[in-house]
């Protein structure tokens, strides 16, 4: 059964300007393996974290790392999640979650599926 949707979009090169206006914003927002990857990828992964909350209800006090987006082998993503996220996703009943990233012509999107 579906327990929540999320989905976002992000502009990339204006969240390339956030990033380097903003000291500390890469750190607060991913974890430093994250952080190594090219700025569309980034604000793509961005997006799937605010897709996330969004699913999860926007929960109080969540934090972005506890939701960390990892590649498989094959270039899947999936998300790790500890801590206020998967504190979150059980009382939710959460099972499964699934993500899927996009970036094309400027744009980065995400959809997050969570799934008991």
């Amino acid at each position: 059964m579906i327990v929540g949707v999320g989905i976002d979009v992000v502009d990339v090169a204006r969240f390339g300007v956030s990033l380097s206006r903003t000291p500390g914003l890469t750190d607060r927002l991913f974890t430093p393996e994250e952080a190594e990857r090219p700025l569309a990828s980034l604000a793509a992964r961005f997006a799937a974290k605010e897709a996330l909350a969004k699913a999860l209800g926007a929960p109080e006090g969540m934090h972005w790392h506890d939701a960390e987006i990892r590649s498989e082998e094959s270039g899947r993503p999936v998300f790790e999640i500890r801590g206020s996220v998967l504190r979150r996703a059980n009382d939710l009943g959460v099972g499964s979650v699934h993500v899927s990233l996009s970036h094309d012509a400027g744009i980065a999107s995400a959809v997050v599926v969570l799934e008991s």
